[in-house]
């Protein structure tokens, strides 16, 4: 048995041992600079990098800087209250309780009002908060170790020497990639960030899922940032990650979830897309969905803290508890979306809800249908999608913190004006309001003009209700109030601003052809305007240069069709340099003496 365990250990070493390093000639490389950390890039295509991703990377930068800020002030509590009081379950600090609670969501409104609450026993929390300070503090009284963080596919390794140098009380960086190639760039770039990253950082040649299952709640911060779909690194994702822990999770194939190929999205995520204005949106609460049921198997659930639309991805960064009793408020943060496909309407269907007696809770199955078989506005059928995650996407407490942050050192952030501007949009999103509205396409089903986005928000603020915009789409708005509320507010407006006749079957039609019930108000209201828009914040930005998306994957050649992507002077750069390279088999035949030419 001793000999066969040998060999087995033998065996996963040799799989984690990087090959060497050849010489190289730093004449053969650029020097790619971001932040702090300095990347040598062959001129081929042999390992992905993306300069695009700057902005991911410092919005993970921003988040991971809160994260051990926080960590650490939630140890410093827990130990002093353990001090104070003693280990005793039933004396938890409601501060711990409260680092553990969840939102619960309870749809009661059919456009996707939610009414936020918090449900858990004493007994929970203590369970809770003594899994936290086993993970964060031995016995609750040590010293907090450093955060260590996996970066599960690393390829050149920059985003792992970012962390290492960049954000202060990190500890080690573990940066794994399946691929040859990559660990070599990743450990040729480690050495040339010099001391510090060769100290903190280290590079293993492994299967990211393999080396996550066999390190079971090691990792304070998990980060996935695949090519593609995260969902096959999910599941030994979410049991890496020590109790309280980060997961940041990127997913770039917006086609599949935005609704191109709902089946496909279905067979990743356990969801299925609408085509809907809020696609982008539905596509962050679908990934959260699929993070929450890959938890869920193991009596664990998630708190996410942020949520974000950029570029050409979602981004996602949730916290990870581990509650048997806490796990079962699962299906009141989750519903069924039905979209109308005559209207604009959409409503939300909550998969369970509670009822309350006394102490005690009962989990039941969500009342349904919400809506009838025929839309109540326009008289089309109605499509249903998810489910999608449809409690709160961002902790604000914490989306404050992460810009106050940003703010107090931009120089530090190379992509300060953009992350900035989308912290700043999603500081100002109603939190507890699914997906959102398009006012262009309200107007476009009625075939009227668009009233300003100002005198839309006015008139829905005078009826009673909130309303907010969204840092998915400039012209989204998210609302608490009903469809009906919004119809007749349209309605309104139309009576004012005359259309020309429509065939009476269109859904516009059947939508004018009604009296409103709300008169509205369109005087200009005081919370019109958000606090960045009256002080002329930036909130929207072009991209800073053409071209600036997805790239294509790493070792594939790069030829003149890829011009949409990388652009022609870095599509021809590459063409020359190959073409000026003499294939071997040329050049063994100049060389040999005996040729005849």
């Amino acid at each position: 048995m001793g000999s066969t365990d040998e060999k087995i250990r033998e065996e996963e070493n040799k799989q984690m041992e990087a090959p060497k390093m050849a010489p190289f000639d730093l004449n053969d490389f650029t020097i790619m600079k971001e932040g702090e950390a300095e990347i040598l890039m062959h001129a081929k295509n042999e390992v992905f990098f993306n300069k695009t991703q700057v902005n991911n990377r410092d919005m993970s930068i921003a988040v991971l800087r809160t994260f051990v800020a926080k960590y650490k002030q939630e140890h410093e509590a827990l130990s002093s209250k353990r001090l104070k009081t003693g280990p005793k379950a039933s004396e938890v600090s409601a501060i711990n309780a409260e680092a553990t609670m969840d939102f619960v969501t309870d749809n009661k409104n059919s456009n996707g009002d939610c009414d936020v609450s918090k449900e858990i026993s004493q007994d929970e929390a203590s369970s809770i908060s003594e899994e936290q300070a086993s993970n964060q503090g031995g016995k609750g009284h040590g010293e907090l170790k450093p955060p260590r963080v996996l970066e599960a596919l690393s390829a050149s390794g920059l985003r792992a020497l970012r962390y290492a140098r960049e954000v202060d009380g990190i500890g080690k960086v573990v940066a794994l990639d399946n691929d040859k190639a990559s660990v070599e760039a990743c450990r040729r770039n480690i050495k040339f960030n010099g001391s510090v990253a060769c100290s903190k950082v280290e590079s293993h040649l492994t299967d990211a899922r393999v080396y996550m299952l066999t390190h079971p709640k090691e990792f304070e911060v998990v980060d996935l940032d695949p090519y593609g779909s995260p969902s096959v690194f999910l599941d030994s994702a979410v049991q890496s990650v020590v109790d309280g822990g980060m997961l940041m999770c990127t997913a770039t194939d917006m086609a599949v979830l935005c609704g191109g190929n709902g089946e496909v999205c279905y067979s990743k995520y356990g969801s299925y897309p609408l085509r809907g204005k809020y696609c982008h949106e539905m596509a962050l609460r679908i990934l959260l969905a699929c993070i929450e049921s890959h938890a869920n198997r193991y009596k664990r659930y998630i708190v996410p803290v942020l949520s974000v639309q950029m570029d050409f991805y979602v981004r996602v960064f949730v916290r990870v508890h581990s509650s048997a009793s806490a796990m079962k408020n699962t299906p009141l943060k989750l519903s069924y979306v039905y979209q109308c496909i005559g209207c604009d309407s959409f409503h939300l269907q909550p998969i369970g809800r509670t009822v309350s007696k006394n102490t005690s809770i009962r989990y039941l199955p969500g009342f349904g249908p919400v809506v009838p078989q025929e839309c109540s506005d326009c008289g089309k059928k109605y499509n249903m999608g998810g489910p999608i995650w449809s409690a709160p996407i961002h902790d604000q407490e914490w989306v404050t913190s992460i810009l106050a942050d940003v703010k107090s050192m931009k120089d530090r952030y190379p992509a300060y004006d953009r992350i900035s501007a989308v912290l700043t949009m999603i500081s100002e999103e109603l939190p507890d309001v699914p997906l959102f509205l398009s006012l262009h396409n309200l107007c476009a089903t009625l075939k009227c003009t668009s009233p300003s986005a100002v005198i839309f928000r006015s008139a829905v603020i005078n009826a009673g209700y909130r309303i907010s915009g969204t840092h998915v789409n400039p012209l989204g708005l998210k609302t608490d109030a009903l469809m009906d509320v919004i119809w007749d507010i349209m309605r309104c407006w139309v009576k004012n601003h005359p259309v020309k006749a429509q065939p009476p079957d269109q859904a516009g039609s059947v939508i004018l052809a009604k009296e409103p019930v709300l008169q509205a108000n369109f005087a200009r209201a005081v919370a019109s305007l958000s606090k960045a828009q009256a002080k002329k914040v930036a909130r929207f930005l072009p991209n800073p240069e053409r071209h600036w998306g997805p790239k294509l994957r790493a070792g594939r050649q790069i030829t003149s069709k890829h011009v949409s992507l990388l652009g022609p002077e870095a599509v021809n750069g590459i063409i020359n340099h190959e073409e000026g390279e003499e294939p071997p088999t040329k050049r063994k035949k100049t060389e040999d003496p005996t040729s005849n030419s």
